[in-house]
């Protein structure tokens, strides 16, 4: 057996029982390989979550095909255990085969509470490990620590000094697999049992990347200031510090300093100036230290083009690694957009052309095995509103906002995060990024956002964004909340003249009884639908409108209100260029610049026959009669030369849109 994949899989055989039932409390069948290889065998996974709902996906899409003798095999997946089985309506139980699958039967050496701590993804190397040497039984704390030596390579005992331990966390943050909240735990446990430690905030910088990248940015300083070549020395105590802990750390460590380069490169660390009187930098040190701005931006031009092209995902990788890449990408398209030349911006267009053709072909293969990921790291937008909810969870005064910036582009994103760290110093922001719905339509992605599910759940308003308050308040309904604890409101953007953010917000966005805000800003969106300036001109007008600090104030004043702020985009956008607009009158339900959706594969494939450019996309989460053409690569479906900034299409800059959590830095 060459993965614990195996023993799940060998229970599914083609066309043997058209539905198989199975008790899955662990979630294992939405681990994305292994919902590949289900799919790639002619299985479909749909979740038992919601009877109603599931009702309507059964009946709609696999009953109706039955019922015309066609042939497809389905999985029915409870989050439950087997004996939630006798809960199934009487026709599916009848109907259906019974599995049962769960983490304690696949790894019985260790501890269930801790294996269910962890995401799917890491136990490929666990069960590596337990095949190399079969371990005794263990309890909570022995399995921690296993999992902590065999799966994120840290063993905790042997982390002794600050190079140490500053190593080990360079090492998990820069890969950006968190420790799940009890390997984090255990881990500072065991560190905080040695002295050289107890000074060091460990709680916070082990478990969280964004403030371990706080931590050493406001070091960084004070290594320049007091550097030689052993790496640093004591001398003087620095003040103003907002996180304990030495004052200095050892950047100059041979192990330390070769990532350290990579952060600055990457926008992870800001560069700083000299200090008066510092010791002459070394070469390496160059990437953070602030000097004139066109030379720091063709260095970190280069750079990053080396990083991308050595590090390109391919069509086999996983989803985390097309994020990591577009986060990489985010950073270069927003220096090539704002600050490069010609031949520069001719480079990142060849290799802009090459990605998105690779890109388009693992979106092919892998988009469908996203949709049913557990929530807990969101793959997809309509995961964040379930992710807001286990926040919420833990307490009953704690409120949650999130802000939708409608057609915010990764790299645009990249442009506003400049602008809220200039205007609000104190902000910290917890980023990643997550996968739009295709076609990446407003009325498609973003309603999927608000109602917290795919668009095959909202099939009558899929062509309009007007229930999309509606869906907000009954997802937060069927969750318990009371209708007065929940608010939304659209249209927002523009700063109004006094200055005070409170002028534009619904009183129940203000209300202290508000639990749930759901905001919608659609400045960005405007801009892009009158951009004639390419990508360009809309890093220009973002910047642009930044500077009003409309939004900054948007964050800071629901985050002084108590809320937990986050912030995320139904689409992105690309600039693209006219390649031909199809005459088809109104055969098409959807004539968008960069999709046509059209009621049956028949007219869709007529289309698509004409246009080489666009690509058939298998309406998967969608509602029936729902058959897109997409555009790939840089086309769009207007007149041949036109030249536009557009959404709707499968590149990557479309796809994959930010996701940020806000909060004040530890005072």
């Amino acid at each position: 057996m060459t993965s614990w994949r195996d023993t799940v899989l060998k229970h599914f055989v083609p066309e043997v029982s058209r539905l198989t039932l199975v008790a899955d409390p662990d979630a294992l069948l939405t681990e994305e390989r292994l919902a590949l290889e289900l799919r790639r065998r002619g299985f479909d996974l749909i979740e038992f979550s919601d009877s109603i709902e599931f009702r309507y996906a059964y009946e709609s899409q696999y009953r109706s095909l039955w019922d015309r003798g066609e042939r497809t095999d389905l999985v029915v997946a409870l989050r439950l255990p087997d004996s939630a089985f006798d809960g199934l309506p009487y026709d599916l139980l009848r109907a259906g085969k019974r599995l049962a699958f769960d983490l304690g039967n696949l790894f019985p050496h260790f501890s269930y509470p801790v294996l269910q701590s962890l995401d799917r993804s890491l136990l490929d190397a666990l069960f590596e490990a337990q095949t190399r040497a079969a371990p005794d039984r263990m309890g909570d704390n022995a399995t921690k620590d296993y999992v902590l030596r065999h799966v994120f390579g840290m063993a905790a005992e042997l982390i002794a000094t600050d190079v140490d331990l500053l190593r080990a966390l360079l090492r998990l943050h820069y890969r950006s697999t968190p420790l799940p909240t009890a390997l984090s735990a255990r881990l500072v446990q065991v560190l905080k049992a040695q002295s050289t430690f107890r000074n060091w905030p460990l709680e916070a910088i082990v478990a969280d990347e964004a403030t371990f990248y706080a931590f050493l940015q406001e070091r960084w300083p004070a290594y320049l200031r007091h550097h030689d070549n052993s790496g640093f020395r004591e001398e003087g105590a620095e003040y103003g510090l907002a996180y304990p802990g030495p004052d200095r750390l050892p950047f100059g460590h041979h192990d330390i300093r070769v990532y350290i380069d990579n952060l600055f490169v990457e926008g992870k660390l800001k560069p700083v100036g000299v200090p008066e009187g510092a010791p002459r930098p070394q070469g390496w040190m160059q990437s953070g230290i602030a000097r004139d701005a066109a030379d720091v931006n063709a260095t970190r031009i280069d750079r990053l083009f080396e990083l991308i092209e050595a590090e390109r995902p391919n069509e086999d990788s996983r989803y985390t690694d097309w994020i990591a890449f577009a986060q990489r990408w985010a950073e270069l398209g927003a220096l090539v957009h704002s600050a490069a030349g010609g031949e520069v911006r001719k480079r990142h267009r060849r290799l802009g052309e090459e990605v998105n053709e690779t890109f388009a072909r693992w979106l092919e293969g892998h988009y469908a095995s996203l949709i049913n990921l557990p929530p807990s790291n969101p793959a997809m937008v309509h995961h964040v509103a379930r992710r807001i909810a286990r926040e919420l969870e833990q307490s009953k005064q704690a409120r949650a906002a999130l802000i939708v910036v409608d057609g915010l582009a990764l790299d645009q994103w990249i442009t506003v995060r400049r602008a809220l760290e200039e205007r609000d110093r104190e902000l910290l922001m917890h980023e990643s990024a997550i996968f739009a719905w295709i076609p990446t339509l407003t009325s498609i992605s973003r309603q999927a956002i608000f109602a917290g599910r795919p668009p095959l759940y909202f099939p009558a308003s899929i062509h309009s964004t007007n229930a999309e308050g509606n869906l907000w308040r009954k997802q937060w309904e069927d969750a318990g909340f009371s209708r007065g604890e929940i608010a939304y409101q659209r249209a927002l953007g523009d700063m109004p003249a006094s200055g005070d953010i409170a002028e534009t917000l619904d009183a129940a966005l203000i209300s202290p009884k508000t639990r749930l805000a759901g905001l919608v800003v659609d400045k960005v969106d405007r801009i892009m639908h009158g951009m004639q300036l390419g990508s360009a001109g809309m890093h220009n007008q973002v910047a642009q409108w930044c500077q009003g600090g409309f939004l900054s104030s948007l964050i800071g004043g629901l985050l002084d209100r108590g809320f937990d702020v986050w912030l995320t985009a139904d689409h992105g956008n690309i600039e693209c260029k006219g390649l031909g607009r199809p005459s088809e009158g109104v055969i098409a339900e959807i004539r968008g610049e960069r999709v046509r959706i059209y009621p049956t594969p028949q007219l869709r494939d007529q289309t698509a026959a004409a246009f080489s450019f666009a690509r058939k996309w298998n309406p998967v989460g969608m509602p029936a009669e729902s058959f897109p053409l997409v555009a790939q690569g840089e086309g769009a479906f207007v007149t041949p030369g036109e030249t536009l900034v557009g959404h709707g299409g499968i590149a990557i800059e479309e796809v994959i849109v930010p996701l940020v959590r806000f909060e004040r830095r530890m005072a």
